[in-house]
């Protein structure tokens, strides 16, 4: 199971959005290897713009798994906030959230946004973000 952050799904929704991101989450879809978690599914309807477009929204959030925030997932934002706050890197607390959900629940996790990588560089222990995620480049 591979949890996709909105990064990648909003370059595999739109018509001109990069072919190798594109190509893996079509991909993990077929697979049904594919989920997502309540963070990326706000972020995915707060971008939302048309009908059309909170249609597909809707059969994401409907048809997709998704990882539900638990007690063990906010601990974990926590101690990687605290990972980046010692090591001097700013983040936002929905990539802490994504990335947290994606340890916790051992999958892992496609992005194209370099928060990810800089929270594993900060995190100290060897279950950083970096196991098990997968970066799609431009």
């Amino acid at each position: 199971m591979t949890l996709i952050d909105t990064s990648a799904w909003v370059e595999a929704l739109r018509k001109d959005g990069t072919a190798d991101v594109r190509a893996r989450v079509a991909e993990l879809l077929t697979a049904g290897q594919a989920s997502l978690c309540p963070i990326v599914a706000l972020e995915l309807w707060n971008g939302a713009g048309g009908e059309n477009e909170r249609a597909r929204v809707r059969r994401l959030v409907d048809e997709l798994p998704c990882h539900e925030f638990t007690t063990a997932i906010w601990n974990r934002a926590y101690e990687l906030a605290r990972s980046c706050r010692s090591k001097g890197v700013t983040v936002p607390a929905t990539d802490l959230l994504i990335a947290a959900a994606a340890q916790v629940h051992r999958v892992g996790l496609l992005h194209v946004d370099r928060h990810f990588d800089l929270i594993a560089q900060a995190a100290t222990d060897a279950e950083s973000v970096g196991n098990g995620a997968e970066i799609v480049d431009d």
